[in-house]
């Protein structure tokens, strides 16, 4: 941790434990412990999975698409792990006046303030678990690398395009199904 304070704005971040996403497990039913598993289970960013509308999901063929991003990278299909497709499933339909997938009680789109404050926050406090919703991400990638999945295909799911050579970014292209093994892997 010697740079720790070099970069004041930068949070040091962890991952959800095993035991604590069993915990999550354990209160599913409720669909906004569902929206932190999804998190965990895809590895998008808060405000993507928010933002994301009905119509970018795929149920067939299991994945979503993120069609707006803060880099060209974070323009992606996401593969929707077997576990959380349920839940998927049942934002689909719940709320069905709403384009969103993930939306208010009355069908409206979700501030990230509003989510964080009056549905996260209070399900993990219930818990006694503390973390932000970017753990969750941080959550995936490390259950992807202890999986020992290679780096390039967890880039590619998380939107990162750091560390790609040349040819990578022009001819690499993964199968969904490729993706969907890897996020089936995270126990």
């Amino acid at each position: 941790l010697q740079y720790k304070d070099k970069r004041p704005v930068r949070y040091i971040r962890e991952r959800f434990s095993r035991d604590e996403v069993s915990v999550i497990w354990e209160h599913q039913d409720d669909p906004y412990y569902q929206t932190i598993l999804m998190l965990i289970y895809s590895g998008v960013r808060i405000n993507e999975l928010l933002a994301l509308k009905k119509s970018d999901v795929n149920i067939d063929e299991q994945y979503f698409s993120i069609p707006k991003s803060k880099t060209e990278a974070g323009v992606r299909d996401v593969p929707i792990a077997d576990k959380v497709l349920p839940f998927f499933k049942s934002w689909l339909v719940k709320y069905a006046v709403s384009e969103y997938l993930i939306s208010t009680p009355a069908g409206g789109k979700f501030g990230y303030k509003n989510y964080y404050r009056n549905y996260y926050t209070n399900r993990l406090e219930v818990l006694g678990v503390d973390h932000t919703p970017h753990c969750c991400r941080h959550t995936f990638v490390s259950e992807l690398t202890e999986a020992k999945i290679d780096p390039r295909v967890i880039k590619t799911i998380v939107g990162h395009s750091g560390g790609f050579s040349t040819t990578e970014k022009v001819y690499m292209h993964i199968s969904m199904q490729t993706f969907l093994d890897a996020v089936n892997l995270i126990p």
